[in-house]
Parts: C-alpha cells; structure tokens; sequence
C-alpha cells in the first residue's frame, strides 16, 4: 500500500519549470532512492513534497488525502520530515538542543533521545557540544537525528553523503536498515549511486525535470542506469 504518491506533479520557480509530470510512489516501510545529476530536479521534488515549493493542489497525496498547497509546518505535523542538503543545523546550539528541535511538531512516537544516541553513541558523548565543533559527518548523524525526532511517518534525504568521505558515509548509510526496521518509509534522494542502491527497494532516476528510469535495483543493468543517469 503506498503512503506517498505523487501524480503528474508539476514544480516551477516564476517562469522556469522544474519538474514534468513526475509520477513516484512510495510504499509502506520503503526505502526508495532517487538519482541524478546536478540540476535533475531532485532537490525540488523533495522540497514540493514537503511545502517549500507551491503545486497543484491534487498531485501529492500523504496516505491518499492531498496535501499539495499545504503549508510545510503542517506537513510535518502530518509526518513527512526532512534531512535537508547541507545539513542546516544551528550553529548556536548543542548537538541535545538541535536534536530536540524535530520534536516541535508533536508527534509520539519511539524515536526519544535515547533512542538517537542509541543508533549514534558519538552525539551522547557529544551532547552538550555546538553544532559547529562537529565532524561533517557527526553533523550529519545529528540532521539525520532531528528528523527522526519528529517520529515521521516518511522520511526525507536530502543528500546526505555530500562533502563526506567515503568511510563516514559506510558507517552513515548502515543506519538505514535499522530506521526501516521501525515502519518508517524512505526516501534518499542522491548522487552516490552505490551507496544509495544498496539500501534502496527500488530506484527512480531523474534527468532534467523528469523520470528517466524506475524499478528494482537487481533488475536494471549498469548500463541502463548510466543512460538513464547521464542521458547517453
């Protein structure tokens, strides 16, 4: 049963469309990625779903009630969260101070502090630290924490491996497994293609504002994926 849809959306800054006509569903207890390039438009469907970017009303349903045109502070009460690019921790605060920002949109749940310094012992050591005095990928780990703290139903990924070297973002990704675990849905929009099919049920590839290719990663060829990715 899918817990996120999206149909024939639409996405445009003023005059410059973004997206068109993006078809995408994601299941219940889901991990899908979606890959691109730079200037795919992946970034933009990220920030549609979750009310930074105004479209139709009808083209983006949440457990199959629209919530196209809602506003973003809503749409996270409705349990859509987002790990966005760059991590935008504040930097004034602790690593305790910004985890405890995700709670702000009052949904119980399971996912406590505890429950994050469970999954990421460094940030309990690190707790009363300020997010600037952290690792980019201590840093990540706490994004990805603050999302988790609002209890999402979906989960969005802005990504994450950006700027982090490829050890950090091993030990990163091997989380995933362990948040699915839990019931929450997944989305990890990316541009290291390996590391995001490993964790993914199926893949969406996006060039230049629409869906280039779909389906299961064990079903497409390398070569698929390249034409789909760089459009040759």
């Amino acid at each position: 049963m899918s817990i996120l849809e999206c149909n024939n959306l639409i996405a445009k800054y003023g005059d410059f469309q973004a997206l068109f006509g993006i078809d995408f569903h994601l299941d219940e207890g889901e991990t899908v990625a979606i890959i691109g390039s730079n200037g795919a438009g992946k970034s933009t469907f990220l920030k549609s779903i979750t009310g930074l970017i105004s479209v139709d009303t009808t083209s983006i349903k949440l457990n199959n009630k629209d919530i196209g045109g809602v506003e973003a502070d809503e749409i996270a009460k409705l349990g859509i969260s987002m790990v966005p690019e760059g991590r935008k921790l504040f930097p004034s605060l602790t690593v305790e101070e910004n985890l405890l920002i995700g709670k702000e949109s009052q949904r119980e749940g399971k996912w406590t502090l505890e429950k994050i310094y469970e999954i990421f012992p460094i940030l309990k050591e690190r707790r009363l630290s300020p997010g600037t005095a952290l690792s980019g990928g201590q840093q990540q780990m706490v994004a990805i924490g603050r999302g988790l703290m609002s209890n999402p139903k979906v989960l969005l990924c802005d990504e994450i491996s950006l700027g982090l070297a490829p050890v950090i973002v091993k030990d990163i990704y091997a989380i995933f497994p362990e948040i699915k675990k839990e019931g929450i849905s997944i989305v990890i929009v990316e541009q290291d293609i390996n590391q995001a099919l490993k964790v993914s049920d199926r893949v969406y590839c996006f060039q230049e504002g629409k869906v280039s290719l779909q389906g299961k990663p064990s079903d497409l060829t390398h070569d698929e994926i390249s034409q789909a990715y760089f459009g040759v």
